[in-house]
């Protein structure tokens, strides 16, 4: 009996799981690697740093989304090296041991990471927000400020732990802002005694002229609008140019300007995994500036038809790094798998856009889809039902639903902003780095040499009843 053909898909974010899922009841064997057990549905991921939603709604267990795929198998690894000769992924398993993981497909969806452009010493003062870890620590630093500011008696140092800087004005970064700002103007004031967090001070930076730059004029405008009228400082034009754990300097057009603040976050930019570099070194090409690597109209790499690279690690048609690309890119290479079996020839990836969205508050959201422009409740709507719909899960869904109704529309209260005494002292004292959290966010060095893997890790076992 013929050994079944491996696919081996690195990532299990958007493109990843869909790959997987699109090649279920396939005749093939599928490895899923991932550093995290878990699919993450990035879009939320400011709900968790700002105690709306609990991790679990928006983080479900790769096993657990896997389990009805007969074919597909979940390991918990991180890809060290892409050897293409030889067509093998070397990884490591949790414990340091090495793995050989052979196949004769593979699919390349590492995602992304921050972009500190250039400034990578940022790392340390404004984290970013790519991981559930990082949402937790943000989550654990903002609450951190307010308990703070309970305590201290002088209204300079009350007010720098109140003072809350975001830098980037995208979609993230005017989620995380309007957020911190219905928390402070709406949801504490009556928890706290000897602080009114009304006086928090939240600022909004933005290098270019206006926030969410690729938006049309006229939900940028409204989204200013709205953010000034939930009390957040819009400052566009400006950059953040240096910082420390006490304070951040920025540049607009009034020149160069130090406040002081215990909280920054960093919302700014993004690059691609450093897998996307290392997998355009093998196969000759260079990566553009974010660190993507160019692949061709059906999501191979050049000169390795066998080699799939997909999501926002690549460069293709100019398109955004955003959910809807690798999910599309997704279920077409697990299309292109499955016809290259059957002797079929696939079309060139065409990518439907539907659309762009971003909520800013409650009951207000812009969205640009399907050429109309809708701000307000109307998109806040919108909002919702895409985010939902593209949860894992109607038990996800439906508590996400759940969570929401208590949190935002009814009690205006949110049910996780626990934090205790010992993430507190980690967040505030010198390194403000909790034990578990990475140091910085930064690219792997791939440069170092990779030793000879310890263990070969066979294809999946086959399903039943199943042939070469």
């Amino acid at each position: 009996m013929a050994e079944r053909h491996r696919v081996v898909v690195v990532g299990g974010g958007f493109g990843g799981l869909n790959v997987t899922r699109a090649l279920d009841r396939a005749d093939v064997d599928v490895t899923l690697v991932d550093r995290s057990n878990h699919h993450l549905f990035q879009p939320l991921l400011y709900q968790v740093a700002t105690g709306i939603l609990p991790p679990g709604l928006i983080a479900p267990a790769l096993r657990s989304v896997t389990k009805r795929e007969r074919n597909a198998r979940v390991l918990l690894a991180d890809v060290q090296d892409l050897d293409l000769d030889g067509r093998v992924v070397r990884a490591r398993a949790p414990d340091g041991r090495l793995l050989e993981l052979p196949y004769d497909s593979l699919v390349v969806a590492a995602g992304a990471t921050h972009s500190y452009f250039g400034k990578n010493e940022f790392a340390e003062y404004a984290p970013g927000m790519k991981t559930i870890e990082d949402a937790r620590y943000l989550r654990d630093g903002i609450l951190a400020k307010f308990e703070m500011a309970e305590i201290a008696t002088d209204p300079a140092e009350r007010a720098e732990w109140l003072t809350f800087v975001v830098v980037g004005a995208g979609p993230t970064g005017v989620e995380l802002a309007g957020q911190i700002a219905e928390l402070a103007h709406t949801v504490l004031p009556r928890d706290y005694r000897s602080v009114d967090t009304h006086q928090a001070r939240i600022i909004l930076l933005e290098g270019a002229g206006t926030v969410l730059p690729p938006f049309p004029p006229k939900l940028q405008a409204y989204t200013q609008k709205r953010l000034e009228q939930m009390g957040v400082e819009v400052r566009v034009n400006t950059l953040a140019v240096d910082m420390d754990h006490q304070s951040i300097t920025v540049k607009g057009p009034d020149g160069l300007e130090t406040i002081r603040t215990g909280t920054r976050i960093w919302a700014a930019g993004v690059q691609a995994s450093s897998l996307a570099r290392l997998l355009a070194e093998k196969v000759g090409v260079r990566a553009d500036r974010a660190g993507r690597i160019p692949v061709g109209p059906d999501c191979t790499v050049p000169g390795h038809p066998e080699v799939f690279a997909i999501g926002d690690m690549v460069s293709l048609d100019k398109l955004p790094g955003v959910a809807q690309p690798a999910i599309q890119e997704g279920k077409y290479v697990g299309r292109v798998i499955k016809d290259r079996l059957a002797g079929r020839q696939t079309p060139p990836f065409e990518y439907f856009d539907k659309g762009t969205m971003a909520t800013i508050g409650y009951r207000s959201a812009v969205a640009d889809a399907f050429g109309v422009k809708v701000t307000g409740f109307p998109a806040y709507v919108m909002w919702i039902f895409i985010h939902v719909l593209y949860l894992v899960g109607w038990g996800n869904r439906l508590g996400t639903l759940y969570t929401w109704a208590r949190a935002l529309w009814l009690t205006h209260n949110r049910g996780n902003l626990i934090i205790s005494f010992q993430a507190a002292r980690e967040d505030l004292t010198e390194g403000h780095t909790p034990a578990g959290r990475a140091p910085t966010i930064l690219p792997r060095n791939t440069s170092a040499p990779i030793p000879d893997a310890e263990e070969t890790i066979p294809g999946a076992p086959r399903e039943a009843g199943s042939t070469g």
